[in-house]
């Protein structure tokens, strides 16, 4: 069609560029076209060639083709009129995509639970007003931690390296593993062993995990009730004596 129009509006000269590979190398001639619904297409398109004087092919891959994507994009939703004449389109171009205006800014703790163990793995610094009782706390704590690519991680006994989290990060994956897509609304022990399982850790883990199942709307309704406070017991007697 791209030729076709180009034919009628009289071009003798043409610049082609392409996504496709397979397309653009097959009308150049450097590959075999087998496929025998593409070869009924390349005859058609060398019956166009002969009305060029000269034409070239190009090959653009898909990355570098976002103008021609959003060209074919507008071409496909506007409808021309052939009597009035097309006024220009202006285009902007964004240095970020228009989805990313319309993520909200995500919630950062400010001051996490690792930020004195953080500050003395780094950087060998105490905070501001620490007793001596303090410090030898503090260095006690960072021997099971250890800091990589301005990450902190937990140091397990089996030297599995779990990466700290702060109470931002904590309540998505408590919502995730809890009642995400592969959630399957376990109780707060195994919570807490299937993220430390994942990777994650945080000071309080166990904890938010058994309170989080208890405030579970769906865990308090469909959840197995074992601690019911017990019913008397009615004996039912056999119905077969009194069958005949």
């Amino acid at each position: 069609m791209g030729l076709r129009a180009a034919i009628e509006r009289g071009i003798r000269t043409l610049k082609v560029y392409g996504g496709s590979a397979l397309v653009i190398y097959q009308l150049r001639g450097e590959w075999e076209t087998r496929n025998p619904k593409l070869i009924n297409y390349r005859k058609v398109f060398f019956g166009l060639l002969k009305k060029f004087d000269d034409i070239i092919f190009n090959y653009i891959p898909r990355d570098e083709n976002q103008m021609a994507d959003a060209l074919a994009t507008l071409a496909s939703i506007i409808r021309v009129n052939k009597e009035k004449k097309m006024r220009p389109i202006q285009m902007s171009i964004f240095k970020a995509p228009a989805s990313c205006c319309n993520i909200e800014e995500e919630e950062k703790d400010d001051n996490p639970w690792y930020q004195d163990i953080l500050r003395y793995v780094r950087d060998r610094k105490y905070p501001e007003q620490a007793t001596k009782n303090d410090k030898r706390t503090l260095r006690r704590l960072a021997c099971n931690y250890v800091f990589d690519g301005n990450i902190l991680y937990k140091k397990r006994k089996e030297q599995v390296l779990l990466r700290c989290v702060d109470a931002v990060e904590a309540k998505l994956i408590l919502e995730e593993v809890h009642e995400g897509v592969c959630g399957t609304n376990t109780n707060g022990f195994t919570m807490a062993r299937q993220i430390m399982r994942f990777g994650y850790y945080w000071s309080t883990m166990e904890g938010d995990c058994i309170n989080y199942a208890k405030k579970c709307h769906k865990c308090q309704i469909y959840r197995d009730k074992i601690h019911v406070p017990p019913s008397p017991l009615h004996v039912i007697t056999s119905p077969w004596p009194f069958s005949i």
